[in-house]
């Protein structure tokens, strides 16, 4: 059975949250300075890849060699991309209507709301998340066959998330889609790819985690609030209530899966629907 060093895990869980946390702040330090906050979502990304560096150096001597290399790796890949993905999107934007909408209801200082409601809360949740890539680096037990499953459900996961954002951000660049909704590729089998993208990618590091009963039980909450985040949270949710009034988007949403990828429904006529 593995072992999992609880002591040095506990000292590193103090260190990625502050790691965490100077991310964020120095991310409200630009943002307040440039008048944009949509650039958190650029940190997102990096401060996982910020915590896994951390708890790569912290772990070493205290977990296993490869398994250590694995997780951090994999975390730093997930959130690099992730980061150089939204920092291309926003390039020439203004503020996310998202951010705009929130600090129009700051009950006061509309800087001291967006630095408690949207910078401090993302730190949280980045360390909270990342519970999983903190703990497999502590357990002692060598790469197994689990651990290689769990890297192919990460690597599923991640070509889901970067095959959604690559197709989404083609079929905008062309001038003739202008107004016209998105069905094409992965988007015709699911009308979130890059969510559940994202949350395969967890499921994985999760399972990276389970050396142990005690860490998997420990660290389930991470996958778990990771996936609802995304449904139910502040990503499929809101971008559906956006996407509403969309011409066209009724129909794509009566034929196509909300999450999980699956085959488009047919009309009763046995053709798919088309939005063109």
């Amino acid at each position: 059975m593995s072992a999992t060093d609880w002591g040095a895990l506990g000292a590193n869980l103090a260190a990625t949250a502050a790691t965490a946390l100077t991310v964020l702040l120095a991310t409200f330090a630009v943002a307040v300075r440039r008048g944009l906050h949509r650039i958190v979502d650029i940190a997102w990304g990096l401060a996982f890849a910020a915590v896994a560096a951390v708890t790569w150096l912290l772990s070493a001597g205290h977990g296993d060699d490869g398994r250590r290399l694995l997780v951090a790796a994999a975390t730093a890949v997930w959130g690099l991309r992730l980061a150089a993905h939204i920092a291309h999107r926003s390039r020439g934007h203004g503020e996310d209507p998202r951010y705009t909408a929130l600090l129009d209801k700051a009950p006061g200082n509309r800087t001291l709301y967006a630095l408690r409601t949207v910078y401090l809360g993302q730190a949280a949740l980045v360390w909270l998340i990342s519970l999983p890539v903190q703990a497999a680096s502590y357990g002692s037990a060598p790469l197994d066959a689990l651990a290689y499953c769990a890297l192919a459900v990460w690597a599923t996961g991640l070509a889901f998330e970067a095959v959604g954002d690559h197709q989404l951000a083609r079929f905008k660049a062309d001038p003739a889609n202008r107004g016209r909704i998105m069905d094409q590729g992965l988007w015709a089998w699911t009308r979130h790819p890059n969510y559940f993208g994202d949350s395969l990618v967890w499921w994985g590091l999760y399972l990276l985690a389970c050396t142990a009963w005690q860490p998997a039980l420990a660290v389930l909450v991470s996958p778990v609030l990771m996936t609802l985040l995304l449904t139910v949270g502040s990503g499929k949710r809101l971008l559906e209530k956006h996407m509403a009034h969309r011409p066209g988007y009724a129909a794509y949403a009566a034929r196509t899966s909300g999450f999980v990828p699956w085959p488009p429904r047919k009309t009763a006529r046995g053709t798919q629907e088309s939005t063109k």
